[in-house]
């Protein structure tokens, strides 16, 4: 049941009659029991287009409220008489005035412009009776979804409003029994944001929901809290003219009622007027303007004339108005906004925050009214009240001729008290403060992820671009489902940590499901292929020469922090979901062939080193030193249960030498036996145009060992890439056939690296 018949303007009936605005209470409680549907009705599309009205009247047998689909009173209070071929028949029928409660089974009005006008209208382009209320412009509203409800339930709570019946004993309308359309047993804001599970989320904005709405304050009730807080008495305050809704605002700090009325006078465009001792508050919106005769306007000597106009430079204007606000209806993220003028050349640019939950939508329509408002009011005008308009005051909006001898809206700022009235007004357009049609994107949601347990992999790796920490390990970390953004902490002990990584991104990472034999360095290993099980992620061949500049790296390993071989693989076949097939591998990558062992097993870990997992915050000193870590979902404490700990100590293996290679021996054991080996480097070893690659390390210096299992029988230091072995050494030794050398380049500040091998024959 229609509340209003409104239209766009000022000149339909309802703003003639003295209604200020679609939202006067007043206005919308009027209707429930009266205007359309009650006292009057349009009989026909053409009356509705003029507003000619039809009253309802029964005048065969004066029983109105028969016409009157509003008059619920007249229908409970009475007999009933069918009406017969026009006929009144004399018998009533069974039904007993007053013998049962009126329930309303839904009630409800849309959250769109004018939607008093139909409430039962709504949106949906997948429904045949999608349709707009009368007269509406189609824009969000949740303001007149507000009002009315406060309308309906606010007559019919009032006892006088709803008799009691003579019969039962209880009010005519059972208002425990009123339901509104509608609460949605969907959770906001899950609805209406998951629209992969429900098509339906797009037509909430605009729809009949309650969900998310309830929530919001109107204005009015803002602004005179604040004023009451601020210790105004009621009565000398008025904020009845104020419209709209208040989704959230934030008063950070303790001030003035000022301070915290400007972010929402800014926002909703509103002026505070003192007026015969009352503090009203309007908003802007160029309406209801008074005409003035420049030839009747009082002449003072503090203006040229009897009219002075003013127009600002375009250069104190910014072209280009930036908002940032939390975004409403989401996470509550805080979002930007920006609005350029089409024909602005200057760069000026205005940034403004504001602590209000905004749609975007608003947003947009906040920034465009605040560009197109600053450049309207460039035109300033100066004028002296003759007595006549003394009634006249700060707001009001009066109509005089610009320079050009047109009509021109002006809202006056400032008045000064002399023998006259000194004016000053701001030009003004209603056009400004009528909001644009804008987009209601929904602001989406970020997928909840439950405190699951995450995955992680410490990987002591040597340097692989160069630029990296050389002592520091990387974490690989992995999770299912991905809990967004990953927190490692880490201290000296089980206490006291401190936050060292956010780790934004899952790394790719699964198990082997087939064994992988050793193969030969420096070319493709063509052997059987390796059956890999993702955990996470992906992989994917590539062309010969991607792989051959460093493309699909991976770590393969037992675990620990420091026993990883890397491998690269050109050819990865999907065989089953996270299942791939790895073929055409180069194996001990970046020195770590020391490290392969005759066969990794089923069950070995692999992680892709494609940049995801990062480095710790390891400091030299606190290499080979345990520490604690503890690993889990940044939104949780690191006291959550699922949080991993972990006790680890790494030796900084971006240090470390790589092995020596080319170990040969020449000569037999009883004779002088002289190995050779040629040393390798950890740094820039890649140029083909030097000489020698770099030496990597303060000197060059390295550890030979002669050992009989894990017995070591003898030890030598030399500074070349050769050792002697003497027979005297031998005999000293005591070394046999069978027994192995092991030959490794040493660092000043990792000690020895991975060795090279050779057995004595």
């Amino acid at each position: 049941m229609p509340l209003s018949d409104w239209r766009e303007g000022e000149d339909h009936l309802d703003t003639q009659a003295g209604v200020t605005s679609i939202y006067d209470p007043a206005y919308l409680e009027a209707n429930v029991e009266g205007g359309e549907g009650f006292d009057w009705y349009y009989h026909s599309p053409e009356a509705e287009a003029a507003q000619i009205r039809t009253e309802i009247k029964d005048t065969a047998q004066g029983e109105h409220w028969i016409w009157r689909y509003k008059d619920l009173a007249g229908w409970w209070h009475n007999d009933h008489h069918e009406r017969i071929g026009g006929v009144r028949q004399a018998l009533a029928t069974p039904w007993e005035p007053q013998s049962k409660p009126i329930w309303f089974t839904e009630l409800g009005c849309a959250a769109i412009d004018k939607g008093t006008n139909q409430p039962n209208k709504f949106l949906d382009p997948k429904s045949s009776e999608s349709q707009l209320p009368k007269f509406s412009t189609g824009l969000r509203d949740d303001l007149i979804q507000t009002q009315y409800l406060r309308a309906v339930l606010g007559h019919w709570g009032q006892v006088e409003n709803n008799p009691i019946s003579e019969v039962y004993g209880a009010p005519m309308l059972d208002m425990a029994n009123a339901y509104v359309w509608a609460w949605d047993a969907r959770p906001f804001p899950v609805f209406p944001n998951a629209l992969d599970i429900w098509s339906d989320g797009d037509n909430h904005p605009r729809g009949h929901w309650l969900n998310g709405r309830v929530g919001q304050r109107t204005l009015n009730s803002v602004v005179g809290e604040i004023c009451q807080r601020a210790g105004l008495e009621a009565g000398s305050y008025d904020v009845s003219q104020l419209h709209g809704v208040v989704r959230g605002y934030v008063v950070a700090d303790v001030g003035e009622a000022r301070a915290a009325l400007q972010p929402l006078m800014l926002r909703f465009g509103f002026d505070a007027i003192e007026r015969n001792g009352v503090l009203t508050f309007q908003m802007r919106n160029g309406l209801a303007a008074v005409d003035l005769d420049p030839d009747l306007l009082a002449i003072s000597d503090a203006i040229d004339g009897s009219m002075e106009q003013i127009r600002e430079s375009e250069a104190e204007l910014a072209g280009r108005v930036r908002l940032r606000f939390v975004l409403s209806g989401g996470d509550h993220d805080v979002v930007g906004e920006e609005a350029v003028l089409p024909d602005q050349a200057t760069h000026a640019v205005s940034q403004n925050d504001l602590p209000l939950a905004l749609t975007r939508g608003e947003g947009r329509q906040v920034v465009e009214r605040w560009l197109t408002e600053a450049r309207v009011a460039r035109d300033t005008i100066r004028f002296a009240l003759p007595p006549s308009a003394m009634a006249l005051g700060a707001g009001d909006v009066v109509r005089l001729p610009d320079s050009n001898g047109t009509k021109t809206l002006y809202r006056i700022d400032q008045l000064e008290q002399t023998e006259l009235q000194l004016a000053e007004a701001v030009r003004t357009e209603p056009e400004v403060y009528t909001p644009s049609e804008m987009a209601e994107d929904l602001p989406g949601l970020t997928a909840f992820a439950p405190p699951v347990p995450v995955l992680p992999l410490f990987l002591d790796l040597p340097l692989m671009h160069g630029d990296e920490i050389p002592h520091a390990p990387l974490l690989a970390v992995t999770a299912q489902p991905w809990p967004g953004t990953v927190a490692v902490y880490d201290s000296n002990s089980d206490d006291n940590y401190v936050l060292d990584q956010i780790i934004a991104a899952g790394t790719t990472m699964g198990i082997t499901k087939s064994p992988l034999a050793a193969a030969p360095t420096g070319r493709w290993d063509q052997g059987g292929d390796l059956h890999v099980s993702l955990i996470s992620g992906s992989l994917q061949s590539r062309e010969a020469d991607a792989v051959l500049n460093g493309a699909n790296l991976l770590a393969i390993g037992d675990g620990t922090s420091g026993n990883w071989e890397l491998l690269q693989f050109q050819e990865a076949e999907l065989i089953g979901p996270d299942s791939y097939l790895l073929r055409r591998r180069l194996r001990g990558q970046l020195g770590s062939d020391a490290l392969m062992p005759a066969t990794w097993p089923v069950g070995s870990w692999v992680v892709r080193l494609d940049g995801t997992p990062v480095q710790i915050g390891l400091t030299s000193a606190q290499r080979r030193i345990s520490r604690h870590y503890r690993i889990g979902s940044a939104r949780r404490g690191y006291d959550d249960p699922s949080y991993v700990h972990r006790i680890e100590a790494f030796n900084g293996n971006g240090l470390r030498p790589y092995s020596p290679v080319h170990l040969e021996q020449v000569g037999a054991l009883g004779e002088d036996v002289v190995f050779n080996w040629i040393r390798r480097t950890r740094i820039d070893g890649d140029s083909w145009d030097l000489p020698e690659v770099p030496l990597g390390e303060e000197t060059e210096l390295y550890r030979v060992q002669v050992l009989r299992g894990e017995t070591l029988v003898g030890e030598y230091s030399m500074n070349t890439p050769s050792w002697s072995y003497s027979p005297s050494a031998q005999v000293a030794d005591g070394v046999i056939a069978g027994d192995r050398v092991e030959v490794t380049q040493v660092s000043s500040r990792y000690g020895a690296g991975l060795p090279a091998t050779v057995i004595l024959g």
